[in-house]
């Protein structure tokens, strides 16, 4: 029996004008780690199969040079 998939969709679409920039791929830890790191690391730890992430299409080519390859 194939057990159920789990998806997590992460909303991450904001444009931190208060932060002044892209808080999703600022570094935060201490080998250049985003937050997001730290959110997929948990989530395919708690049993996620999938992570799926909801953007602006304005940032969608950032977004992809940052995170899409360190989460692929």
């Amino acid at each position: 029996m194939e057990k159920n998939k789990i998806t997590l969709a992460v909303m991450a679409a904001g444009m931190g004008s208060r932060f002044g920039g892209l808080k999703q791929i600022e570094p935060v830890g201490p080998n250049g780690e985003i937050i997001i790191d730290y959110s997929v690391f948990d989530a395919k730890k708690a049993g996620f199969d999938k992570i799926v992430f909801i953007i602006k299409k304005e940032i969608e080519k950032d977004f992809r040079q940052v995170i899409g390859k360190r989460i692929e």
